[in-house]
């Protein structure tokens, strides 16, 4: 299975606790303003924030602190912020894309640029990397939901495209534009999801070893404790072994 799948294990796995949790729900939260902001404050009304709003609660955002970021939209006094996407390569040339949400650019790229060169990569251009991925839509279920089948009906009803199912769970993928119908045919007859969110899927992966690995954590930790930084999805595969080491 391709490595974006297993990233969010590895980060479970290694329990960066409260810092990193503080930071996430900022991030989420940011989220949730832009999306406020750009569109209609109301969940129903606006895809965006929707997804937003259930991707926050899926990480056990409060529901303070969801009502607090749209409550900034709707009063004008939310910052405004430029969405951003960096490419470039990790260590051992895994292919890696940054997600960022600024309201300084200069800044944003500047400490992009430095962390990518201080962890052995190097920032590309636009476009540098982004063949190697597919804009999708990805919904994850526990296992306890029903078996593969169970879920592949569900999801072949649902409009989506693509089902993986290990023992981690269910990952279902659609066309990123189906996300919101796909995502709420899925609640009807699976329930609630544990995430909902768009993500670049890799059409073609690099090969780690434990050394490579350790490697890419450094770059990807670094990368994402930069406030700015919204996500960061790379194109590593790895094996079990491997995985299991880390």
């Amino acid at each position: 299975m391709a490595g974006h799948s297993k990233w969010a294990n590895i980060q479970h796995r290694k329990g960066r606790q409260d810092a990193a949790r503080s930071k996430l729900f900022s991030k989420l939260a940011k989220e949730i303003t832009v999306a406020a902001k750009m569109g209609d404050p109301d969940p129903d009304k606006n895809p965006r924030l929707r997804l937003a709003v259930k991707e926050a609660k899926s990480q056990s955002v409060p529901k303070d602190v969801i009502e607090r970021a749209i409550k900034k939209a709707i009063g004008g006094d939310a910052e405004n912020y430029d969405e951003i996407r960096y490419e470039g390569y990790g260590p051992n040339g895994v292919a890696v894309i940054v997600e960022a949400m600024t309201d300084n650019k200069n800044r944003t790229a500047s400490n992009v640029r430095s962390t990518f060169s201080k962890n052995g990569g190097n920032l590309g251009e636009t476009g540098s990397v982004g063949f190697m991925f597919e804009r999708k839509g990805e919904v994850t279920y526990p296992v306890s939901v029903g078996d593969a089948d169970t879920v592949m009906m569900a999801a072949i009803e649902a409009g989506a495209e693509d089902v993986e199912s290990s023992e981690d769970g269910h990952i279902i993928y659609c066309a990123d534009s189906d996300l919101n119908d796909v995502s709420n045919a899925l609640e009807t007859e699976l329930g609630e999801s544990e995430s909902t969110k768009l993500v670049w899927k890799p059409t073609t992966t690099t090969e780690l070893d434990l050394e490579g690995m350790q490697k890419l954590m450094k770059l990807v930790d670094a990368l994402e404790d930069d406030d700015d930084v919204q996500r960061v999805t790379t194109n590593f595969e790895a094996t079990d072994e491997v995985m299991a080491q880390l």
